[in-house]
């Protein structure tokens, strides 16, 4: 009797014990390392080549341009104050695609407006980014700068940022190229100290230098699928030039370098306390190029990052307004969230005065609303979808009873 010939990959020539999948076909078998092999080799061969093979008129992103005034309006349906933050993004967003859109001419060759954000956590950076890029319908990507360090170090290329761009609009070259990147925590790449060391900041320093050729405007060849884990693939190029910057940080402690600078301890008969006190509230609105050039941002990149803005901390009366307001406020949320269990949610007053207290309290701005949500709720939203109700009323006694037991409200305030 003749021995059976054992299963074998028709491609490498594994036998069944050395693979753990064999894909059977009509006249041979797949191990899942071919399997894999072959996707990588499709995704190099068609993914450079997206551009020329998807005609111009298939891209879903149709730019919609509007007025500074219609895109502030936008804006305050998301957004609860930084009516300055507002007003700047909106002129510098506006000029940037209206200049994408002008007509060639050798005379005058209007340069992009990049931004940077300062301002503390919660305040509305990343949100402020996110909705422009909505309203405008341009490809958008979010990238975080504590990722990054410089070439042939352990992290990331700043490279990659255009990578995630790349894959927001499905590598579609021309779209990418018109596109907005939000870089948040620009401020964690600070140049860590002026004193000269015996050892390289690549995560810090050296990352500000290979942002100053992406700001500017260069063409770049980037890995599709991210540099480090699949070098051999082949590189898109991408023209950075009419790609909208906007850069995001807390910059924790600036406001003792702007208090240094700016004179908020006068005295005299004639002192308006008042204002003094708000002034030293309210540094960050004080804030220029020096600062931020003290705090650690080499002037090679802040020159590229022309427009400077700031967002006022958080107060009680703009968290009750972020509870409620916006068109997808905490309070719509939540009650969405219960409206499809078939239960109406309803919270007393006394309930979101709460939570903004407490949200002060913990300096969380904010994202802080959502957690104290969340630790009020969660018994409700664990036991209420097994029983038949109808309606659910958060009463002050039931929120400040569930909030004691969280662990929340163990947290230690500085």
């Amino acid at each position: 009797m003749a021995k059976q010939q054992a299963l074998h990959c028709s491609f490498c020539g594994r036998n069944r014990d050395e693979v753990k999948i064999l894909i059977a076909g009509q006249d041979g078998h797949i191990c899942e390392n071919c399997v894999e092999h072959a996707q990588e080799i499709i995704m190099q061969e068609i993914v450079p080549n997206a551009e020329s093979k998807q005609p111009a008129s298939s891209s879903q992103y149709k730019l919609t341009i509007k007025k500074p005034i219609e895109i502030k309006k936008f804006l305050d349906e998301y957004v609860i104050g930084q009516d300055e933050a507002k007003k700047i993004l909106a002129v510098a967003v506006y000029n940037h695609y209206k200049r994408l859109n002008q007509k060639a001419d050798n005379e005058v060759e209007i340069e992009k407006s990049n931004i940077i954000m300062v301002g503390e956590t919660g305040t509305g950076k990343t949100l402020l980014a996110k909705s422009v890029a909505r309203m405008l319908n341009v490809p958008f990507a979010i990238v975080d700068a504590t990722v990054f360090t410089e070439a042939g170090y352990v992290g990331e290329d700043v490279e990659s940022m255009l990578t995630r761009l790349l894959q927001a609009c499905n590598y579609d070259v021309a779209a990418a190229e018109k596109g907005i990147v939000f870089i948040d925590e620009i401020d964690k790449i600070a140049r860590k100290s002026d004193n000269p060391s015996i050892t390289r900041d690549v995560s810090g320093e050296g990352v500000q230098q290979g942002l100053l050729k992406l700001l500017e405007g260069a063409e770049v060849l980037v890995p599709p699928q991210g540099g480090r884990k699949h070098p051999e693939q082949k590189l898109v190029k991408v023209n950075t030039q009419n790609i909208l910057f906007i850069c995001g940080g807390a910059f924790n402690g600036i406001d003792r370098i702007i208090g240094r600078r700016v004179n908020t301890n006068a005295i005299g008969f004639n002192v308006n306390k008042e204002m003094q006190e708000y002034q030293l509230n309210n540094l960050l609105q004080f804030v220029n190029s020096v600062d931020i050039k003290d705090f650690g941002i080499i002037p090679e990149l802040l020159g590229r990052l022309p427009v400077i803005t700031y967002l006022n901390p958080l107060d009680a009366s703009t968290l009750r307004s972020i509870l409620t307001e916006p068109k997808n406020s905490l309070v719509k949320q939540f009650t969405r969230l219960f409206e499809i269990e078939g239960i109406a949610l309803k919270f007393e007053p006394e309930v979101l005065d709460f939570m903004v207290e407490k949200a002060l309290e913990y300096k969380l701005g904010a994202r802080g609303l959502r957690s104290i949500c969340e630790s009020i709720l969660t018994d409700a939203m664990y036991e209420l979808p097994s029983q038949k109700v109808k309606q659910f009323d958060v009463t002050i006694e039931y929120a400040m009873r569930k909030f004691s037991n969280s662990k929340l409200s163990l947290l230690k305030v500085a």
